[in-house]
C-alpha cells in the first residue's frame, strides 16, 4: 500500500511577547526588572553603570521578548547614562515618578521592588513621562549654567565674609579703606603685602584674611565672565526670538530653554508648558463655589525667571501697564495681576519654543466646530500678539474675572 504523501506545511515562526522593563538607578550599579502585558514578572538583575553593564541590561531585557519600553527612575541624575544608551538604541524611555505612599506602605521597599514598580509604571503608562532627551546645546548650556550659578553663590559668601571681616578689624585697618567704594576696597585689598613673619598679631591677620578673600572675589568675578562669554552666545544661537521679546534677557531666556530641554516637543501643549513652570492655577472647587488656587509647584527656577521678565515688562512696556492699569482698575490686586501675566507670559515662551507648522491655521480651523461642540471658548489671536487665549488654564482671580490679553491695549 502507498504511503500518503506528507503535506508541505509552513512553520510559524515565533512572535516574541511584549515586555515592559523598569530600572531602579544607583551610583555603582543598577536594578533592572521586566515583566510581561499581564504585570507578571519575567525577571530581576543588577547591572554596573557602566558602558558595558548598559549593554549587558539591554541585551537582558530584550531576551525576555518583544521589549516595548522602559521606565527609568532619576533620567536627570543617577539615570542619565542608562537613558541615553536606551534611547541611542532606539529603546522608548519613560521618566518613572515616585511610587504611590500608600502602595509603597503596604508592599514595602527595596530596590527590585522599586525596579518591578517602574515595570508596571511603564506598562501602564502611569506616573510617567517623556523625559529630557539631554544630548544637544540645551545640555551643554545647563551645565556651563550650573557652574556659573555655583560661582555667583561663592562670589557672594566671600564678599559677606569680607565685610563681616572689616567689621571686626582694627580700627586702624578700618580707617585706611572706610571711604572705598567695593571694587576700590576690592582691589586695594588685594594688592597688600602684608608681613607674613608677624601673623601672630590681629593686625597682620586681618590684612592676611582680607587679602585673601578680594583675591577670592577677584577670581570669582574671572571666572563668571569667561562663562558668560560662553553662555551669551549659545543663547542668542538657541532662542533668537525669544532674546527679541520686551523684559527677556540671556539670563531668563537661558533658564526656559533648560526647562524645556533639548526636546520641547514633549510638552504637549502652552498648557503643560504652565504648569511646569508652576503658573498654572491649579482648581480647589468645592459645591457652590468655583476658584482655583495658587499653583506651588513645577520648576521654581522656571517661574522665577517668568516673574522677572514680568516685573521687567511692568516698569518698561507700555502695553503690559496699560494692562496693569486696567486690571487694577477692576479690582484685581498687584499680585493677582502678576500671576496673570506670567500665566500669559508662559504661553507666549511655549509658542517661541514651539514655532507652529505651516498648517497650523487650518489644523485649527479644522478643530474649532468640534471644540465648540465641547463647550470651549475658542478665539483666534490677533494680529498684534504671539499670545493665544484658551479656556485652558486661564488663571482665576477669585473675583469672578477672566484675565485679558496682557499684550492688548485697553479699550
Amino acid at each position: 500500500m502507498a504511503s500518503m504523501p506528507e503535506r508541505a506545511g509552513t512553520v510559524q515562526p515565533l512572535v516574541p511577547a511584549p515586555c515592559f522593563g523598569g530600572i531602579d538607578t544607583h551610583q555603582e550599579v543598577h536594578v533592572a526588572a521586566v515583566v510581561d502585558s499581564g504585570e507578571r514578572v519575567l525577571g530581576t538583575g543588577c547591572f554596573p553603570t557602566t558602558v558595558a553593564g548598559h549593554r549587558a541590561l539591554l541585551g537582558w531585557m530584550r531576551r525576555h521578548g518583544d521589549l516595548v519600553r522602559v521606565g527609568v527612575e532619576g533620567t536627570g541624575s543617577y539615570g542619565a547614562g542608562v537613558s541615553l544608551h536606551l534611547a541611542g538604541e532606539g529603546v522608548p524611555v519613560l521618566e518613572v515618578d515616585r511610587p504611590d505612599r500608600v502602595d509603597r506602605r503596604r508592599r514595602g521597599k527595596d530596590d527590585e521592588l522599586d525596579a518591578i514598580n517602574a515595570a508596571r509604571a511603564a506598562l501602564h503608562q502611569q506616573r510617567t513621562c517623556e523625559p529630557k532627551s539631554r544630548d544637544g546645546a540645551v545640555e551643554a548650556l545647563r551645565v556651563l549654567r550650573v557652574t556659573r550659578a555655583s560661582a555667583v553663590r561663592a562670589r557672594r559668601h566671600v564678599l559677606q565674609l569680607l565685610r563681616m571681616t572689616l567689621v571686626s578689624a582694627p580700627d586702624e585697618l578700618r580707617e585706611q579703606v572706610r571711604d572705598l567704594s567695593r571694587m576700590r576696597l576690592i582691589r586695594a585689598c588685594a594688592a597688600w603685602r602684608p608681613d607674613t613673619a608677624r601673623t601672630g598679631t590681629p593686625l597682620t591677620a586681618h590684612r592676611i584674611a582680607l587679602r585673601t578673600q578680594s583675591r577670592r572675589y577677584l577670581a570669582l568675578s574671572e571666572e563668571i565672565a569667561g562663562l558668560d562669554a560662553l553662555i551669551d552666545p549659545l543663547v542668542a544661537d538657541l532662542a533668537p526670538r525669544l532674546l527679541d521679546r520686551p523684559g527677556i534677557g540671556t539670563e531668563i531666556a537661558g533658564q526656559l530653554l533648560v526647562t524645556a530641554g533639548d526636546n520641547p516637543d514633549r510638552m504637549r501643549s502652552e498648557s503643560a508648558f504652565a504648569m511646569l513652570c508652576g503658573v498654572a492655577p491649579l482648581p480647589a472647587s468645592s459645591g457652590k463655589v468655583t476658584r482655583h488656587r495658587l499653583n506651588r509647584g513645577g520648576d521654581r527656577q522656571a517661574n522665577r525667571a517668568l516673574y522677572l521678565a514680568v516685573v521687567t515688562r511692568i516698569r518698561t512696556d507700555p502695553a503690559t501697564q496699560a494692562y496693569v492699569e486696567r486690571r487694577t482698575g477692576e479690582g484685581l490686586s498687584k499680585l493677582e495681576i502678576i500671576r496673570c501675566l506670567k500665566r500669559y507670559l508662559a504661553r507666549e515662551v511655549y509658542h517661541l519654543l514651539n514655532p507652529a507648522p505651516a498648517n497650523h491655521h487650518t489644523a485649527s480651523a479644522a478643530a474649532l466646530p468640534r471644540r465648540r461642540d465641547r463647550g470651549v471658548n475658542m478665539k483666534r489671536p490677533t494680529g498684534r500678539t504671539m499670545l493665544t487665549p484658551t479656556s485652558a488654564g486661564v488663571p482665576s482671580t477669585g473675583r469672578g474675572h477672566t484675565p485679558a490679553d496682557p499684550r492688548t491695549p485697553a479699550a
